[in-house]
């Protein structure tokens, strides 16, 4: 275990914690309009980007053929978790049969 990892994952937890508090905070002194509705519901999509982004830019073939399966049950499905749990479980055969 790195000497560091207690403190990132304090910061990491304090930091989502901070986010969820603020849109709360937020919400209570923002007038409703369609622009933020769309904002509320482009984020996810926002987030989920950018985790798949970092895992292409750092990953290999594995994480590559995962993604592209996820990516495909979730466009034949319309079930996004089950298409991460596709993903996330074929990156895990891939990976105990060594690729």
């Amino acid at each position: 275990m790195l000497p560091d990892l207690p403190a990132f994952l304090l910061v990491a937890a304090a930091a989502a914690v901070a986010c969820r508090f603020a849109g709360y905070v937020a919400m209570r002194w923002l007038p409703p309009s369609h622009r933020l509705d769309a904002a509320l519901r482009a984020t996810p999509l926002a987030v989920m980007a950018g985790i798949t982004a970092m895992a292409l830019a750092v990953g290999g073939m594995t994480e590559a053929l995962a993604l592209t399966l996820a990516g495909v049950v979730a466009l034949v499905t319309r079930n996004d978790v089950g298409a991460a749990v596709a993903g996330v479980a074929f990156g895990a055969v891939l990976r105990a049969f060594g690729l």
